[in-house]
């Protein structure tokens, strides 16, 4: 479908059917899976995909978006099949909120206050990229370090207004001599050392093709994989799997999670354990795999986008950090660091 655009922006647009109640832009690209989108007006979101810049915006049935002009010769014939990939939105969200719900009593405040949560399927490089970034570190502050990283190593794309767009950088790019020391220079700190040393590793032993066909693998593997890589722990490969390698039983498991498992659901994971050691780690997952079912990396995205986005002084879906900042949005990414 092809009309004018429906508010301010550069036109055509075109639409998808998608209600609100299967996706909610505003939840789904703020609330730490991705990191380069922006809303530059009221519900209109901007960003990078597959090498253009995209605007998009909804109504409670449509899905809006325009393609903004750049270097590539040969666009994508069909550019809605990009976002029907990336927001997977061949899986109905609506029976599995219901099944959430039905298995989980705690579950259904949280589909209350974020419907439309769904998990995003990302490029794994990207996403591989931005979850070594996240270790310690709290969402704005990760969205600069990978803006900065697109600016210094990508293709620019396009310029809207004042603010420039960069595709994301190669993985050559990102592997060649001296990008530890740009990193640096950026102020990625320590990360430096680990977004290089990730990178010529998978540059050596697996190839951007040979990372993305780790979407094929079993889930066991692919983790495996990506944990025998710089920078990459138990807590990073599960949120690529998720995120980025088709693996929607991949729970990423850190301190705040597993204290959500203790005091709101009963769970004593290595029941002498200070600590999350991977035995807590391993047992906290199938936990939630067996309470959620088959995807449930996707529920646990929802209760986390209900913790962040809440009120202060409302009541959690799950227990708050503590000596929470006023930005809600200010947790680092995945259920917090790393």
């Amino acid at each position: 479908m092809q009309a004018p655009a429906p508010g301010p922006g550069p036109g055509p647009w075109h639409a998808l059917p998608c209600a609100r109640s299967e996706l909610r832009l505003d939840l789904v690209l703020s609330c730490g899976q991705a990191f380069r989108w922006r809303e530059r007006s009221a519900g209109h979101w901007t960003g990078e995909l597959g090498g253009r810049v995209w605007t998009l915006r909804q109504t409670e049935e449509q899905l809006w978006f325009t393609v903004h002009a750049g270097p590539d010769p040969d666009p994508e014939p069909d550019p809605g099949r990009i976002l029907r990939d990336y927001f997977q939105l061949d899986v109905p969200l609506a029976p599995l909120y219901a099944a959430w719900a039905a298995a989980d009593p705690r579950f259904q405040r949280a589909a209350a206050a974020c419907p439309g949560v769904r998990v995003l399927r990302q490029d794994p490089l990207e996403c591989l990229v931005a979850f070594i970034c996240s270790a310690n570190n709290r969402l704005p502050r990760i969205a600069a370090m990978l803006q900065r990283l697109c600016r210094a190593f990508g293709r620019r794309l396009a310029r809207l207004g004042r603010q420039p767009y960069h595709a994301f950088p190669s993985l050559q790019a990102l592997a060649g001599p001296g990008v530890e020391a740009r990193l640096r220079e950026l102020g990625f700190g320590y990360r430096a050392r680990f977004v290089s040393g990730a990178a010529r590793a998978v540059l050596q032993d697996l190839g951007a093709e040979g990372l993305a066909r780790l979407r094929g693998a079993p889930y066991a593997e692919a983790r495996r994989v990506l944990c025998s890589l710089p920078g990459v722990g138990a807590k990073v490969a599960d949120c690529v799997c998720l995120m980025a390698l088709d693996k929607p039983e991949a729970v990423p498991v850190d301190t705040h999670v597993w204290q959500v498992a203790r005091q709101r659901y009963g769970l004593e994971p290595g029941a002498a354990a200070r600590s999350l050691t991977p035995r807590v780690y391993r047992e906290t997952g199938d936990f939630f795999r067996r309470l959620w079912g088959p995807r449930a990396g996707w529920a646990q995205a929802v209760l986390f986008c209900a913790e962040v986005t809440r009120p202060r002084g409302a009541l959690p879906c799950a227990s708050p950090s503590p000596k929470r900042g006023r930005a809600r949005r200010s947790r680092s990414s995945c259920l917090g660091p790393p």
